[in-house]
């Protein structure tokens, strides 16, 4: 286990947490404003469009001034700053900017503490889920606490709640020490010529398209149990069934790994999403359908996000790694959560809710299709 376990597990608990709450329950927020449908789908898009510059800019500073501990500090200290602004947005354009400025930092927020446990791991990965299920516990004990909140007091009164949790990130990250730097005896291969790699696009391709997938969930999954009747501690409650599966797997994910490989895993968890998320569209009236589809998450997600960043070692590694984990937050969730987005929206309002997660598992079966690909690629290498 890292040196600084403890520190990387409170900064991922906070961290989940403010991620948590405020992606479930912004687009409660924003129906209650007033703003439409479409309005909320470019909205939580957005999220993901600030993943493709925030990342990259933030890890590239990291990189270059072999400062991560220093910029990971600005960043979240800066994302404080830049959410105040939601208490005085009254317009969809005022919304869009605070959205904007927001993510810009908080975008950086989980490449740059990645990049911090990887470095801290020494190269066992293994043990990665052990620190990570941290950031699952903090989105489950948030969800559900904001749930019963927001159902005593308003919805109006999310910001506040978001301050307190994004405020928390910020004096997390003082506790994270800055760790030596390992010297290095061959130069970094250059940034280009790793992602010109075939193997490495099909790789991002599969991750984008997954991110997209889950763009189902992150953008319309509250508002769609909430239309089929559903009350806000039951929506926090299937959230939290969800992340109880993944913590679940993040605990026990080393023999697994150990056994059957990365590549394994990976199109396992592809496999499952294709099962997931047409049950999801088709079973809204029947809860317990919807909990057994819950504990998917802890493939479609956990398993996921595990192996792939164990298949990233391959390529980005040292002076590679915090600008490794921003290019996955850019082009996965940056362009492919997106376009996922973009598209979801688009069919929630001309085809109703249920086509959203019918989207979500045919994309799920091109993204195994880039992933069988990358690792296939990979072989003669």
């Amino acid at each position: 286990m890292p040196s600084q376990s403890f520190n990387f597990s409170l900064f991922l608990f906070t961290y989940y947490a403010h991620v948590g709450t405020f992606a479930i329950y912004a687009t409660l927020f924003f129906a209650a404003r007033g703003l439409s449908a479409p309005q909320i789908g470019v909205l939580m898009s957005l999220i993901q469009v600030m993943r493709m510059f925030g990342p990259n800019l933030w890890g590239w500073v990291a990189d270059h001034t072999q400062q991560r501990v220093a910029v990971l500090r600005f960043v979240t200290f800066a994302a404080v700053a830049a959410f105040i602004g939601i208490f005085f947005a009254e317009t969809y354009a005022q919304f869009i900017l605070v959205i904007v400025l927001l993510n810009l930092f908080t975008s950086a927020h989980g490449p740059l503490s990645e990049a911090l446990i990887i470095t801290d791991l020494r190269g066992d990965l293994h043990n990665y889920g052990r620190i990570r299920m941290w950031g699952s516990i903090g989105f489950i004990a948030a969800v559900i606490i904001s749930g019963y909140l927001l159902e005593w007091f308003g919805v109006d009164k999310l910001p506040w709640i978001a301050l307190v949790l994004v405020a928390s990130v910020a004096l997390s990250s003082l506790r994270i020490k800055p760790a030596p730097q390992a010297l290095h005896a061959e130069a970094a291969p250059g940034l280009w010529s790793v992602l010109r790699q075939r193997a490495v696009i099909a790789f991002f391709v599969s991750a984008a398209l997954m991110a997209g997938v889950h763009m189902s969930l992150n953008a319309f999954y509250s508002l769609y149990l909430e239309q089929a009747g559903y009350s806000k501690p039951v929506i926090g409650g299937m959230w939290a069934i969800g992340v109880v599966a993944e913590v679940a797997f993040f605990y026990f994910q080393a023999p697994l790994f150990r056994r059957f490989g990365a590549p394994r895993v990976m199109l396992f968890a592809f496999a499952a999403a294709l099962l997931r998320f047409p049950v999801i569209g088709a079973a809204e009236k029947y809860l317990w359908v919807l909990v057994l589809a819950q504990l998917l998450h802890a493939a479609t997600f956990a398993a996921h996000l595990s192996s792939a960043v164990i298949v990233m070692q391959r390529w980005f590694s040292g002076p590679l790694q915090a600008r490794g984990q921003a290019l996955y937050m850019s082009l996965a969730y940056g362009i492919g959560g997106t376009f996922g987005g973009l598209l979801m929206s688009l069919c929630w309002d001309r085809l109703g809710p249920q086509a959203v997660f019918y989207v979500a598992a045919a994309m799920a079966v091109a993204g195994g299709g880039a992933a069988w690909l990358s690792f296939r690629w990979q072989r003669p290498a």
